[in-house]
Formats: C-alpha cells, structure tokens, sequence
C-alpha cells in the first residue's frame, strides 16, 4: 500500500505558497527548478516531497527562446539543479526521471546524497484551475478529496497524479476471495499490442461544408455526464477465446446477438448503406497524423476493429441497419472487476457535487467543485492507465557524449549543454495491466454517443437522434449540434448536460482551434444566460 506524501501548493506568479495552515510568500527568481527548489526548501521542512504548482506555468518561462514548447519545458526540467540530481527511483512502485508534457509536466529530483525526493507537478493534472483559485483553493481541495474518499476506502491516498490514484485505489477493491483473489489474468503480449493498436480512446471529430452548412443557425454543446462512469457495469475477464467467421456463423441469431452485446474485440468489414445521409458510426484507421476516421459516404466498404457496442450500434442504428461481416473477433466472459471501485468513485463524486449545489458560502462551493471534477479525473485517467501502452522512457545525454545516446531514441529537444530524447521500452510486466477493460470503455463510451436509452422517460439521446446535417463535431464526450433537443438530464452519470449555446448565425468551424473558441464562447453565453433568468 502507498503511504501520504508530505505536499505544498505554490503559484509561481504571485510566489505565494502554502503549507498546511501557513501561507508565505517566496522570491522564485528566475522561476527555474533551481530557484524553486531552494526558496521552498528555504521555508518549509525536508519531508515534503511533493510540490503542486497551482498557477504560473514555470516551466514555459524561457518559451520564446524555443521553436518548441516542448523543447522549452524539457530545457526546464532538465537544468541543472544544484545540490539535486535528477531522481533515479526507489522501490517497484516509484517512478524515475522527468516527464516531459507540454501543459503538465512532472520534475522528479533527489538531493545529491540521495536522502530526499521531491516531484514538482502541476495541480493541472487533476482540474482546470481559474484566475482567483489561489493555493489555499487548492490546498482545500484536496483535503475535501481526501476527506470524502476515505468514507469509502479508510486508508486512502491521493498520490501525485489522478491515473495514479486511481489504479491504487482499485487495488483495494480487488476481491480477497473466490476465482480472482490472487488478480485478474493479464494478457498475453500479442493481444495487448493488438488491443493497443486497434482500440482507440474518445472521438474527435470536426464535420465541415458541405456536410453541414456554412452559416450556422447556432451551435450547442451537449456533454455526456461523468460518461466512463456509465460504462464500467461489466468488463473482460479471463482468457479470451478466438471466435472465427465459421464459429461465428454457426450461431442462431440470439447467440450473435449475446456475443456482440458482450464483451469482445471484432476485425469486421463494413459497408455504408445506400442513402445513408447521416455521420459515421464505425471507426476506421486513418492515414496521416488521425489515428481514426469514421466512413459516411454512402457504398463505402472498409475494413476494421470495433468493440462489441459499436458494432451493435452499426447492425441496430435508429435509421437504417449497416452490413457488417465478422471476419475474426476475441470473445471475454463478462465480468464485474470495476463495478466496485466505479460505485464508490460515482458515490463520492455525487456527494461533492451535492456539497457544491448546497453550500452556501462560495469560498467552500469551489473547493467541492474541483474535488468532483478531481473525482472524475481518477475515474477517467485510472482507466486510461488500464490500457498500460508500451513504456516511453525520457532521457538525457551531454552533448560531449553524443554518441552514447540509444540507437533506437528520438531525439525530442537540445541545447548547448545536452541532448533530450525518448525511447521505448516495450511492455513492462504489470499485474494490473488491463487494456481490455479500457477498449471496453472507450466502445461502449463512442457508441452512447451515437445513440443511448434511457429507460426511466422511455427515450433515446445521441448524434443519431439528431437530425441529419445538424452535427459539427465530436469530442470525446461531448457532441456539437446546430439545434437544441430535449435530451433527459437527470444528473446521473452518462446524462448529457447543455453546458454551451451560441445563437447563431455562425460561420462552420473549419480547425480544432475554431471549434475551441467556439466553444468557450458558448459556455460564457449560457452561462451568463442562466444568470439572467
């Protein structure tokens, strides 16, 4: 089990910093690693090990300096430090080495001795903070955090990021007996690879003129509620089975029908309906820098991997059925190895939400706003790292020693000093490595958006309930449609909520960057709406 980690909260901008009860405010100088490590240790104790950056991004401070933002967050972390080295891990269960990443990076450092650790990490990891959330914000926050998920799990921990939190707490719900006492079967590493090749994560997806029109009569975000949430009832255990198309043909149509609706991996052939006028439904691999595409063109036949909800989706759409042929697919027995851990995450994420719509003093609203948004973060990102993709390790080398950077490295940033690369490692062994679970997810997750029961006002919700033309985009959870539905929200994972409405007329987005804009503009525009009445 993972034990707390003594942690402060620091905004390099203002340089206020804040420690359990006492709040300082520190001279970070050039905002350097260096800087910071020597102001904070300066003020507080050598058993904090963990350093949230709640605002100031320190590590774009030089950025101009740089073609790349990434060159400039690697030169960050990779400075040197006096007095500290870059830390080379302790224990199974401790990362080593930098992470590199744009927006939230993490610096891992021990000092000279190798007798203390720290991380450096950004609180943007865990929710999207706003001007006015200051340290203090933050440090309640996790607090509440804490607080709420030890009335489900007494010996939780909160660890540095949400995907690790996450798998952490899973492991306390793994059963003590029966079938999987001693852990669920991994899979071999051909299934893994194939499984992370063909299974992808959420749908992005932008849909330009001609296909809608180029003046828009509005544009209204509807977001899917907590939506992996609803997709954790059942998963993949065991050792799968091989289900070929002679298997698969010799089925009554019922047995198709439960395997489809169960948990499996299927290689199909798809062809697009005569007439269809509609958006895609199944994915394909795409060429260039998308990973996926998704074939409307009506007579189009492609070749593909899908799990078992999208295919059903495909055979039983609300507008007419595609052709679908199986040509292989992997078959689970269906299990519940998440329903658990995903109950008491959806429990405390309910209760945090409850706290935030009841709370009346809004310098406690907030705290209880971010820790659900938290919540859903351990929930997203714990499934994410199910998936346990090949292991990328970042390094560095001095430029005086160029040869000895691996052969098989890329190289990701330099300067006059040394030479930043990356280079993957392939699968380590992991007992909890997953990635069936997540492909299971992520299908069942794309499929709710295209069409989605709800059973207590006996309707359905989804892009496909949306009149032909009247969709812009997907994203991830959310689709952007250009008139408003009726959709039931009911404050339950899964539910779409409107969270943005611009009137229109409006011209079509034609990149991620407009569609983002427009997006923004129309949570402000409902928001200030809602104000009004």
């Amino acid at each position: 089990m993972q034990r707390p980690r003594s942690t402060v909260f620091l905004d390099t901008a203002t340089g206020v910093l804040v420690h359990r009860d006492h709040t300082t405010r520190l001279d970070l100088g050039d905002q350097s690693a260096a800087a910071i490590l020597t102001a904070v240790f300066h003020t507080v104790p050598d058993s904090v090990e963990r350093i949230y950056i709640t605002a100031g991004d320190p590590w774009h401070h030089d950025a101009d300096r740089y073609p790349y933002l990434r060159d400039a967050v690697a030169a960050w972390l990779n400075a040197p430090v006096p007095g500290w080295r870059t830390d080379t891990g302790q224990g199974k269960d401790r990362l080593a080495g930098h992470f590199v990443h744009v927006r939230n990076p993490v610096g891992r450092y021990q000092r000279d001795d190798g007798k203390h650790r720290v991380e450096i990490r950004s609180a943007g990891e865990w929710f999207d903070l706003e001007d006015g959330d200051d340290p203090a914000i933050v440090r309640d926050t996790f607090l509440l955090l804490w607080q709420e998920l030890r009335r489900h799990w007494p010996d939780a921990v909160i660890m540095g990021s949400p995907s690790q939190t996450g798998r952490d707490l899973w492991t306390r719900t793994i059963p003590e007996r029966g079938k999987y006492a001693d852990g669920y079967p991994v899979l071999s590493e051909e299934l893994r690879g194939l499984l992370h090749a063909t299974a992808g994560q959420g749908r992005n997806e932008l849909i330009t003129p001609p296909r809608i029109p180029a003046q828009l009569p509005g544009l209204l975000e509807y977001d899917r509620t907590f939506a992996y949430a609803k997709h954790t009832w059942k998963s993949p255990v065991g050792t799968p089975r091989r289900i070929t198309p002679r298997t698969f043909a010799s089925w009554t149509a019922q047995e198709q029908t439960n395997a489809l609706y169960g948990c499996g991996h299927w290689h199909v052939r798809v062809t697009v309906p005569d007439g269809w006028n509609h958006v895609g439904i199944l994915p394909a691999p795409a060429p260039g820098e998308r990973a996926w595409h998704y074939p409307h063109t009506p007579g189009t036949t492609f070749t593909t991997w899908a799990g078992g909800p999208e295919v059903h989706a495909a055979l039983n759409n609300p507008i007419q059925p595609w052709k679908v042929e199986i040509l292989d697919g992997i078959l689970w027995e269906a299990g519940k190895p998440l329903t658990d851990w995903a109950r008491k995450l959806k429990d405390t994420w309910a209760n945090l939400a409850a706290q935030e719509h009841f709370q009346g003093d809004e310098r406690n609203k907030r705290p209880a706003h971010l820790a659900s948004r938290a919540v859903r973060a351990i929930l997203l990102y714990g499934i994410g790292s199910f998936a346990q993709r090949p292991r990328m390790v970042t390094g560095t080398t001095p430029r005086s020693m160029e040869r000895d950077v691996p052969a098989d490295a890329e190289i990701i940033g330099f300067d006059d000093n040394v030479i930043t690369w990356q280079q993957p490692t392939g699968f380590a062994w992991d007992p909890n490595a997953h990635p069936e679970w997540a492909a299971t997810i992520w299908s069942g997750a794309r499929a709710a958006l295209l069409t989605q029961y709800h059973r207590d006002e006996d309707t359905y919700a989804g892009a496909l309930h949306a009149a032909p033309g009247s969709v812009a985009a997907f994203r991830t959870d959310a689709v952007y449609l250009t008139s408003a539905q009726n959709w039931p929200h009911r404050q339950q994972p899964g539910d779409y909520l409107l969270k943005g409405h611009l009137t229109g007329p409006l011209t079509a987005p034609d990149s991620e960057e407009n569609l983002l804009a427009l997006r923004d503009a129309g949570r402000i525009a409902l928001a200030a709406s809602r104000k009004e009445t």
